[in-house]
């Protein structure tokens, strides 16, 4: 296991407890469930506002387009920020203020371009609170407790996302909550659904803001064994891309493996909802009982899928440890390819959860095992920015996607939206052969275990 030097202590950074790893993840529920309740609705809002089939992708971009821009900028400012807060912590709550706003008017748009321009306010925000949770766990973990720490937020994301898309269909089948609305208005079990997400999002940032303490620049700076800064230079575009030039081998090689998995998600998320209410409830008439019925069977196997991805969240890193997280990554990503592919096979709604199974091992694994190898791969100074950048190969096959996957539904697939959910599986099933080709520079299986600890550090240590 690599460690820092200074003079001649060998420095390593002290585990953490559990529950330290637990308060430090707990935001990313609140995080997960404003994304679980755009990825489950907004194609819903949308077409409830008169948005066509072939509109939908082009009104989804304003989510890839905006985490491409924030992502890396958030991430830079991140890494040069100490503030009574913290490093990562201002950041955490800016964007839960902002998300929580967007939220709450969402359901409430009066017209398509309204929604739209929410649906932006709502991505750049989530992604502002988002980036640095990444960059706080490879910041306040040995390597040892990477993997670890990453499952942790990743059941955290998988109980946020089962909460959130799973209410609508709970509000109107056990709370007995209107389902439906009169055309052009998004029902009030869609709306109730927003306003809980607002309260959720915001409460569980303030729980982890409170409950958890970071290094210092300084700290850090000594368990990299780099010499210290008392200012770090000016930012400027030549930085920038200097930086950019000299990403670490692993992070390049997982960038092919990032954009064909974050391809396939994309067309699931944005193709689901039409997919299911017309292929197995047969309807595209978006202000019928059948048609929201449909669309709330969508929001439940959504559910199910990230209720799976946070049981295994648990199961992968015992998985990693007795194989490496090379084979697990893969073998999850070629499980839920297949599943996703298989969809276009399913009559009977209620054997979809079958399909959701594999789709949530493949979304645990690209949440976790991703992140914990990049993560041995980085320099702690630049860490945030370069989570940031990693984030380019999350959104430029989505803004891919969004750019010719209506192109395709129309002319290639004749409307056949289930065609493109299985042209995602495809490209998943791609994504896991690639993974193959990454060198995990810090597998924990193949370092020693012993980690050697400075005082002076452990009397700072959270």
């Amino acid at each position: 296991m690599p460690t820092g030097k200074f003079g001649d202590v060998s420095m390593e950074k002290p585990r953490l407890s559990f529950w330290q790893i637990w308060n430090m993840s707990f935001g990313f529920m609140g995080i997960q469930f404003g994304f679980g309740l755009q990825n489950a609705n907004v194609s819903r809002i949308f077409e409830t506002l008169g948005a066509s089939i072939e509109q939908i992708p082009i009104l989804w971009i304003a989510a890839p387009l905006t985490g491409l821009l924030v992502q890396p900028i958030i991430g830079h400012f991140s890494d040069r920020t100490w503030t009574v807060l913290g490093r990562r912590r201002p950041y955490f709550l800016l964007g839960a203020i902002a998300s929580s706003l967007a939220l709450i008017v969402m359901p409430y748009s009066p017209h398509l371009w309204v929604a739209a321009g929410m649906l932006w306010m709502l991505d750049a925000s989530i992604n502002i609170s988002m980036e640095p949770f990444r960059a706080l766990v490879a910041d306040n973990l040995p390597s040892s407790q990477r993997t670890q720490g990453f499952a942790v937020q990743t059941f955290f994301i998988g109980i946020g996302s089962v909460v959130a898309s799973a209410m609508p269909y709970l509000l109107s089948n056990v709370f007995d909550i209107a389902n439906t609305a009169p055309a052009g208005e998004v029902p009030p079990s869609v709306k109730i659904s927003f306003l809980c997400g607002a309260l959720v999002f915001l409460g569980s940032i303030l729980w982890t803001v409170c409950r958890t303490k970071e290094y210092s620049p300084q700290q850090l700076a000594l368990f990299d064994g780099e010499p210290l800064c008392e200012q770090e230079p000016k930012a400027c575009w030549q930085t920038f891309l200097c930086d950019i030039k000299a990403m670490p081998k692993t992070m390049v090689q997982l960038a092919l493996v990032q954009f064909f998995s974050w391809f396939a998600l994309f067309a699931m998320w944005i193709y689901t909802t039409s997919a299911v209410t017309t292929h197995i409830f047969g309807t595209s008439d978006t202000s019928s009982a059948l048609y929201n019925e449909g669309a709330d069977w969508v929001g439940l196997c959504f559910a199910a899928y990230n209720g799976i991805s946070a049981l295994a969240a648990f199961m992968l890193p015992w998985l990693a440890q007795k194989t490496s997280r090379k084979f697990v990554h893969s073998l999850s990503l070629v499980i839920g390819g297949v599943s996703l592919a298989a969809m276009a096979l399913i009559n009977d709604p209620a054997m979809l959860m079958l399909n959701m199974v594999g789709i949530g091992l493949a979304w645990a694994s690209i949440l976790c095992m991703p992140y914990a190898i990049l993560a041995g791969a980085l320099p702690s100074r630049k860490m945030g920015f370069y989570m940031g950048v990693f984030n380019f190969f999350i959104v430029l096959p989505q803004i891919l996607a969004a750019g010719i996957l209506g192109f395709f539904t129309r002319w290639a697939f004749g409307g056949n939206t289930m065609m493109a959910i299985v042209l995602g599986g495809i490209s998943m099933i791609v994504a896991g052969l690639m993974v193959i080709r990454v060198k995990d520079e810090d597998e924990p299986n193949r370092v020693c275990n012993s980690e050697p600890k400075s005082a002076a550090v452990l009397s700072a240590a959270i």
